[in-house]
């Protein structure tokens, strides 16, 4: 479950976050997943549950912001949503589209005190 490396990864930028800027709460944080960035959402939530516990993080709201999956086909340009990095163009057929939205994975906001 490498979801549990990614929630401990996530204390460890808001901590150095929280050093950097003299904070000694963070008061809530917002995480932006892509549905295209190999993630379980719901074994995130919970590993992050288990790491932020004696952390600065622990009394922290967290939100967990969904990225939908967008390609751009590489033959005729157009953009379209997709649940799979596989999916072809729905517009001309085009196999192996660019993916340019929904493999996110970042620390969006930090709100510190």
């Amino acid at each position: 479950m490498h979801e549990f490396s990614i929630a401990m990864n996530i204390v460890d930028i808001a901590s150095e976050y929280a050093i950097r800027e003299n904070a000694s709460v963070i008061k809530e944080i917002e995480i932006e997943v892509g549905e295209l960035a190999g993630v379980v959402m719901e074994a995130l939530e919970f590993s992050l549950e288990a790491a932020v516990k004696d952390s600065i993080l622990e009394g922290a709201s967290r939100k967990i912001i969904s990225v939908r999956g967008k390609a751009k086909c590489r033959t005729c340009d157009h953009i379209f949503d997709t649940n799979d990095l596989f999916t072809a163009c729905p517009a001309c057929g085009s196999p192996a589209p660019d993916i340019i939205q929904g493999r996110e994975l970042r620390v969006k906001s930090l709100l510190v005190e």
